[in-house]
C-alpha cells in the first residue's frame, strides 16, 4: 500500500525575482557614478592648475614689462645719443659702432658706455627684472665687406672689447666693483658676422647690441632637484684681471 504523501509547501510566485545579489543594472549604475566623481575631481585639479598656470603667466609678463620700461626709460632721461630698446634688444647707436676692420672703441665711446651701463644694472636690480632677468647677451656685427668667416671672428671680438671696456678698473670712470662683479656673472659674449647687416650703411653694421634674455615659466620645483637647478649660475672666480685679450687690430 502507498503510503500517504505530502504535499511540498508552495513558494511565493515572486521569491525568484529577489536574489541574493544586486542585479547587474544596479552594479553599471553605481560604477557610472564612481566614474563620474573621478572626472569632475580630476577636471577641477586640471582646471585649477591652468588657472595657476595663466595667473604666473600673467605675472611673468606683467613684470618682464615693467622692467623693459623701466630700461627704455633710462634710454630716454641719459644724454646718450642714439640708444634705443626694440623688443628686447638694446640697440646702442653709436655708441657701439666701430672702424672698419677693426675692434677698437674711441676713447669718448668707451667712457659714455661705461656712463650708462651702470643705469641699467640699477634697473635690473629691481624686483621686477631680478626674478625673471636670465642673462644679457653682447652681439658684435660686421659689414658685409671681407668673408663671412673673417668677419664672424671681428663681430665677435668687438662684442669682447665691450665687454673689457666695462670691466676696465684703470679708467677714470671705472665702473664700481659691484657692477664689474655684475657684468662678469650676467654678460654673455657673441658674434654674428653680417648676419645682421643694416643696408646700405655700413658704418652702422658695424655695431654691438645687447639682448635681455629672460627665464621661461615652468611649473614649482622642489629644491634641490633639476628642475630647481637649471636656472642656477655657479659663482665666477673673481681674478679682477684687468688685461683684454681682444688686442686692437
Amino acid at each position: 500500500m502507498l503510503g500517504s504523501r505530502r504535499t511540498p509547501a508552495k513558494r511565493h510566485r515572486d521569491e525568484a525575482e529577489k536574489p541574493f545579489w544586486i542585479s547587474f543594472s544596479d552594479l553599471m549604475t553605481a560604477l557610472m557614478v564612481l566614474f563620474l566623481v573621478a572626472m569632475a575631481v580630476a577636471l577641477l585639479s586640471v582646471t585649477q592648475g591652468l588657472r595657476k598656470m595663466d595667473e604666473g603667466r600673467a605675472q611673468r609678463d606683467t613684470a618682464i614689462s615693467a622692467c623693459l620700461d623701466g630700461i627704455r626709460e633710462i634710454t630716454r632721461q641719459t644724454s646718450f645719443p642714439g640708444l634705443k630698446l626694440r623688443g628686447q634688444t638694446l640697440e646702442f647707436g653709436s655708441l657701439a659702432e666701430f672702424p672698419k676692420d677693426s675692434n677698437e672703441l674711441d676713447a669718448q665711446r668707451a667712457s659714455d658706455l661705461r656712463g650708462f651701463v651702470p643705469h641699467m644694472l640699477h634697473i635690473a636690480r629691481t624686483p621686477e627684472c631680478q626674478n625673471w632677468l636670465k642673462r644679457f647677451v653682447l652681439e658684435g656685427y660686421a659689414s658685409p665687406e671681407g668673408s663671412y668667416l673673417y668677419n664672424l671672428n671681428l663681430s665677435l671680438e668687438r662684442s669682447q672689447r665691450v665687454l673689457c671696456v666695462l670691466l676696465d678698473k684703470q679708467s677714470a670712470n671705472a665702473l664700481s666693483p659691484e657692477d664689474r662683479h655684475a657684468i662678469r656673472e650676467q654678460f654673455f659674449v657673441g658674434g654674428s658676422s653680417f648676419n645682421s647687416a643694416i643696408l646700405n650703411q655700413p658704418e652702422k653694421s658695424r655695431r654691438v647690441e645687447l639682448r635681455l634674455e629672460f627665464k621661461e615659466l615652468r611649473p614649482r620645483c622642489e629644491a634641490g632637484t633639476a628642475d630647481c637647478e637649471a636656472d642656477d649660475l655657479h659663482p665666477l672666480p673673481w681674478d679682477d684681471d684687468a688685461k683684454c685679450p681682444a688686442a686692437p687690430r
